[in-house]
């Protein structure tokens, strides 16, 4: 499913995957010990070349309006390591929950690597 699709009074409210990605990004890199969101090289070039693929988080939406996120992330060095990923999915579960009233079935945060801050 590429849109969660929200009936009103008014009509129909659709909501795609590449917001929801936005906001899980977003959220993420507000959190305090994270450096940055992985990206491979390769996904870099497509998204120099024009690609459509925008995020390299992956947003599955389910039938019954219940999203679920795989989230890669590089944690600074120095930080607890679970305690950042933790964070992580307590943000971004309440900020997609505030912004689009979905329910959250899961977030997976992926740790790809440590480094230091870049300040």
């Amino acid at each position: 499913m590429e849109k969660e699709e929200i009936n009103s009074s008014f009509g129909t409210i659709k909501i795609h995957r590449r917001v929801i990605a936005s906001i899980a990004s977003i959220s993420c890199l507000e959190t305090e010990g994270v450096s940055r969101i992985y990206s491979r090289f390769g996904f870099k070039l497509l998204k120099f070349l024009g690609s459509q693929q925008d995020s390299v988080i992956n947003v599955d939406i389910y039938k019954n309006g219940e999203i679920g996120l795989n989230i890669p992330i590089i944690v600074k060095y120095g930080y607890n390591i679970t305690e950042v990923a933790y964070k992580v999915q307590e943000n971004v579960q309440l900020a997609l929950e505030k912004m689009t009233n979905m329910a959250v079935r899961y977030i997976n945060v992926i740790i790809k690597g440590v480094e230091r801050s870049r300040t």
